[in-house]
């Protein structure tokens, strides 16, 4: 028995909630009833679209073009424009998207500088940090559903390379980034693979689930080495770098130390909990440890700036067979003290992205047992004020910058 849901100019306004079938075959009256209850049962959860998707049904008649946020061309500037809604593709979900994060990506992106020119393929819409709720299900998918509040893994792996297939997919040689690479999250509406869909389980503020991108960037740097009863040096006070400091708190650490030029950013991270906060124009990281008893350096680094000269430093800094984990990426090449490095025998090791899905579970956990990154959100606007938006993420005074894409 086949049927295709249709609509009937009869009921007006009402054919977005009132489904008449065609039936392509003979169908008894039983099954008729049959038929008619389970789609009222599915009203509002979602049915079928035919197709192996599944949406609401109201919702399918209803929308056809969205708001979104794009790089319409090279060059300094992003465009709020219409756009279709996208194109669910088998193994898909549609989301509607709740909050999206600003990231320095994002920043390089609406300056239009070097990197955006030689990486970009305008038109596109960008944006990769977003969390919303899933209104539709492309075929094949089966541990994500309609109504799933999900957070999106903005890294898409070939899965066919050597690490993808070891099971290694956050060290992917053919990543690809949404927003980036193919149509973002800064709009009302984005596709992507469920694959990549994080399912909130537990009760979460939107704001934070759509942080969950940078938040695992801090979350994979600061484990990257155990924690338990070490001095940790952060250099770089942006939101991923006061978030490391306090994952490593949480983790066990006995002082964390960070470093920046704002004091605006300092002043944030001593309230969320840091041991001590050095202005690095005025102060020496060397009397933050005098001040707490410190004799032989710090045991773990963790570089979020891209800051050259505070690699340079933490070198200095470490103890003997100290531990540094690099998240920041400078803009030129830099030099470093080698012989230091060799002579100290220390660990430097490079990060980029999440462990998929491993740091995804350990972000949960950590919300799930009390952490709270909630305070490194510091603005919040409508994506109609975009422009404000950005001006306040490019000032380097504040902590995390949210678009709401509700209302």
């Amino acid at each position: 028995m086949a049927l295709e849901p249709t609509r009937s100019s009869l009921f007006g306004d009402r054919s977005a909630t009132f489904p008449v079938f065609r039936w392509q075959t003979r169908v008894r009256k039983a099954d008729r009833t049959r038929l008619f209850r389970l789609w009222t049962a599915q009203r509002g959860k979602g049915a079928s679209t035919g197709l192996g998707h599944t949406r609401p049904l109201a919702w399918c008649a209803k929308v056809t073009h969205v708001r979104a946020l794009r790089k319409i061309k090279p060059g300094p500037g992003l465009e709020l424009v219409d756009v279709p809604v996208p194109a669910v593709e088998p193994g898909d979900v549609l989301v509607r998207v709740k909050a999206t994060g600003i990231c320095g990506t994002d920043l390089h992106i609406e300056s239009g500088d070097e990197w955006a020119r030689k990486t970009l393929q305008p038109p596109i819409t960008v944006g990769h940090e977003f969390c919303g709720e899933v209104v539709e299900i492309g075929s094949g998918v089966s541990d994500v559903a309609v109504g799933d509040l999900v957070s999106g893994e903005g890294h898409l792996v070939c899965g066919r390379c050597r690490n993808c297939r070891a099971g290694r997919r956050h060290l992917c040689i053919h990543t690809r980034g949404i927003g980036v690479h193919r149509d973002g999250a800064f709009a009302e509406y984005v596709a992507f693979p469920a694959a990549n869909a994080w399912v909130q389980r537990d009760p979460i503020d939107p704001a934070v689930a759509a942080i969950f991108d940078p938040f695992g960037n801090a979350v994979h740097t600061a484990l990257a080495f155990p924690m338990l009863g070490e001095d940790v040096l952060v250099t770089g006070a942006g939101p991923i770098g006061i978030m490391a400091a306090m994952v490593s708190r949480y983790a066990g650490a006995r002082h964390v130390v960070i470093t920046d030029h704002s004091d605006e950013r300092l002043a944030l991270a001593r309230e969320l909990g840091v041991t001590r906060a050095v202005n690095i124009d005025r102060s020496d990281v060397a009397d933050a440890q005098h001040e707490l008893g410190m004799r032989e350096g710090f045991d773990v680094g963790l570089e979020m700036s891209g800051s050259s000269a505070a690699l340079r430093d933490m070198i200095t800094q470490m103890t003997h067979g100290g531990r540094i984990a690099v998240l920041g990426i400078p803009s030129s090449e830099i030099s470093v003290d080698v012989a230091a490095i060799v002579l100290k025998m220390l660990t430097i090791k490079g990060i980029y992205g999440r462990e998929m899905f491993e740091t995804w579970y350990e972000m949960s956990v950590l919300l799930e047992s009390g952490l709270d990154i909630s305070g490194v959100i510091t603005d919040r606007f409508h994506y109609t004020d975009y422009e404000k938006a950005f001006a306040a993420a490019r000032s380097g005074q504040g902590g995390k910058v949210i678009m709401s894409w509700e209302g």
